[in-house]
């Protein structure tokens, strides 16, 4: 199962729903409540589940359609989502839920996540843009 976003950013990347919401934290535009949820959460899942780059440091470096998806049986992990999508829907950043028996050719595995470069030839005709947070 996966979350992202439906459209492509200028590099062909569907950004997942963790990188919006960072994306959004970076550039100031989340609220302090909102904040605040982003870092405990996002520091909850550093302690809770392997980061695939911290194992291979190229699964991501060298394959830049790389996308980590969980795995169905890691319910545990899925229970702060629905505050992700509340982040976004704030924001007006549009983020759908896919799931795939086998959503691409297989770069890590692990008991909770699989990374993959997806099967789908990217035919872009619409990109994902975030304009700069004015003063």
């Amino acid at each position: 199962m996966r979350y992202q976003s439906p459209v492509p950013d200028r590099r062909g990347r569907r950004i997942g729903i963790f990188g919006l919401v960072n994306m959004l934290g970076n550039r100031g535009y989340l609220s302090a409540e909102e904040e605040r949820f982003r870092r405990t959460t996002n520091d909850w899942y550093d302690a809770t589940h392997t980061n695939p780059a911290s194992v291979d440091p190229t699964v991501y470096a060298d394959n830049l359609l790389a996308a980590s998806w969980f795995k169905t049986s890691a319910v545990f992990l899925m229970e702060p989502i629905p505050g992700y999508l509340a982040i976004l829907a704030s924001h007006n950043l549009p983020c759908e839920r896919y799931e795939s028996a086998a959503p691409g050719r297989v770069l890590y595995e692990d008991e909770h996540q699989v990374v993959v470069v997806p099967h789908e030839d990217l035919d872009v005709t619409s990109m994902m843009w975030l304009r700069p947070k004015l003063p």
